[in-house]
């Protein structure tokens, strides 16, 4: 199995793909977790969501959008204002940024959303996660974070991790659980592909399934045969497949990759580093909200 050494190879880059992310990042990125998979993929043929029994799923999953809704932490109240865009020629299209063309419509009405592709299971973004972290925390008024899931890296376990996602979604459970999420498959492994005593990839019959991620969700109040049955359902693999089409609307190729407001994506490599992501999604907000 190669993907220790194609890890290796990749972990210097802020956003890792098979050879056609935008740009090489100038910025150092955190030590990832030794012997992590590799840290992204192509996403032109992701896994199709595997068919299942439908089961009942709580209200919150009536909906098939990719993306979450605003937290109440993300509530207006105490957000800076959006600062008036200026072009200086910083930023440019086509190498900083790209534009989605046709946009796609977001889930947030009335809102400038910035949403994160991403997976559990890719070590870049657990680098990247306290970035975003911060970015959400900085985003002015009128704006939303998101995240959508991505699933084209079967062979690293990364549709169990979509569907952890949209499930912990459905119980309102996803925004509290994130962080530790990502603690699960790289710091203590319950989660992860790799055994953390040997250092060694587990063999796919020993990976984690969706009742150890039902097991990881009981800590926030979902019992685990509830969580298994929503993660089952119809409701969640339309999510799974809704998730993956938009991946490929976005023309996403690697994760970490943050777009705004359906229209436009980035890289931590595209734009230069970690704090030039954080500088280009305020530029890019701005630029929405000013109706450039």
């Amino acid at each position: 199995m190669r993907l220790p050494l194609l890890c290796a190879a990749l972990i210097g880059l802020a956003a890792c793909g098979s050879g056609q992310q935008e740009a090489a990042s100038s910025a150092p990125a955190p030590t990832a977790t030794a012997g992590a998979a590799s840290a992204a993929a192509p996403a032109t043929a992701p896994a199709p969501a595997t068919t299942a029994t439908a089961s009942a799923a709580p209200a919150a999953a009536g909906s098939v959008a990719a993306a979450a809704p605003a937290a109440p932490s993300q509530d207006d109240a105490g957000r800076p204002d959006v600062k008036p865009f200026v072009d200086e020629g910083k930023w440019v299209e086509g190498k900083n940024y790209f534009r989605i063309d046709p946009a796609q419509p977001t889930s947030s009405p009335g809102k400038i959303e910035v949403t994160e592709v991403f997976s559990y299971g890719c070590p870049a973004c657990f680098q990247f996660h306290g970035i975003v972290d911060e970015m959400a925390k900085g985003l002015p008024k009128g704006t939303v974070m998101t995240f959508t899931p991505a699933a084209f890296r079967p062979d690293e376990n990364w549709p169990l991790l979509q569907r952890a996602y949209l499930t912990a979604q459905a119980f309102g459970v996803d925004r509290q659980s994130h962080d530790a999420m990502f603690d699960a498959v790289f710091k203590s492994g319950e989660l992860g592909i790799f055994d953390k005593q040997t250092n060694k990839p587990k063999p796919q019959s020993a990976w984690p399934t969706i009742d150890d991620v039902a097991k990881f969700y009981a800590k926030y109040g979902v019992k685990p045969a509830d969580f298994v049955g929503t993660a089952n359902s119809f409701t969640i693999n339309t999510k799974m497949k809704r998730a993956d089409e938009l991946i490929r609307a976005y023309e996403v190729d690697s994760t970490p990759t943050i777009v705004v407001n359906g229209k436009y994506r980035l890289t931590p490599s595209s734009a230069g580093g970690y704090p030039q992501t954080i500088e280009l999604v305020q530029w890019l907000v701005s630029k929405e909200a000013a109706g450039k």
